[in-house]
């Protein structure tokens, strides 16, 4: 994860040179598509918000937002306390997807619904009422504290392709769901209560989960097949390690 961290927010160091790489257009293109003409984040904020308010419903989806940061980890967790037997599978496949989506974000960095409004790139007479709710919410849930907490979760403002948020919370339903139904209901329904999210209040297009979907089946898929090399090469890894440290 700290290898993630980094390659995820390293892009960053340089914000005008990552702005000058950034891809706007491709994704409202294909939302536009999606919502026959109008992105589906802006359907969903014209219909259910009011301008200066955030709604019981708009916080829920907020705190479902930022309760991802426990939710991957916290699922990996809990199969190393349950089912210690599949942990290392649970755990690969999560972390691939972590770093696979790392990489998409150095090579097409893409810009999120809010930034691209907030920059004028999305045009129509809707793009001036779309909103940034978490940070609206945000600084009047944890006022003074906002500041200092933003800064230390928002690393890379244009790594939206694929939506990781989205990615992993889908890992997580599918390693929950292999230790029990109960656990596997309590992941899916969180990961499409986010997914939800994610578009209601800005911060993905509906494009980006679609490709977060797709790199998480891809990953789920694959292991299987890649669990015998991966085994020998980390056995083989031990082995350089242990000769090292003797």
């Amino acid at each position: 994860m700290w290898g993630y961290l980094a390659a995820y927010e390293m892009p960053n160091d340089d914000p005008e040179r990552l702005a000058a790489r950034v891809r706007v257009r491709y994704p409202i293109a294909i939302d536009r598509a999606l919502g026959l003409g109008v992105p589906p984040t802006l359907r969903l904020q014209e219909a259910f918000s009011t301008p200066g308010r955030i709604n019981r419903f708009e916080r829920v989806l907020v705190f479902c937002h930022w309760a991802w940061f426990m939710v991957p980890h916290g699922s990996v967790a809990y199969v190393l306390m349950r089912h210690r037997e599949q942990f290392g599978r649970a755990a690969a496949q999560m972390y691939t997807v972590f770093d696979l989506g790392a990489l998409f974000y150095w090579v097409i960095p893409t810009a999120p619904p809010w930034w691209a409004a907030a920059s004028g790139q999305l045009e129509g007479r809707h793009a001036v009422q779309l909103r940034r709710m978490m940070i609206e919410y945000g600084e009047q849930f944890w006022g003074d504290r906002w500041g200092a907490l933003y800064d230390v979760l928002g690393g890379n403002p244009l790594a939206a392709m694929p939506s990781l948020h989205f990615a992993t919370s889908l890992m997580a339903a599918h390693v929950l769901a292999d230790i029990g139904p109960v656990a596997g209901a309590v992941g899916w329904t969180y990961a499409l209560t986010l997914g939800l999210a994610l578009v209601y209040l800005g911060e993905h297009y509906v494009a980006d989960l679609l490709a977060g979907a797709v790199l998480a089946e891809t990953v789920r898929r694959v292991a299987p097949k890649l669990a015998g090399p991966a085994g020998r090469f980390s056995r083989m890894v031990q082995a350089l390690e242990a000769r090292a440290a003797g």
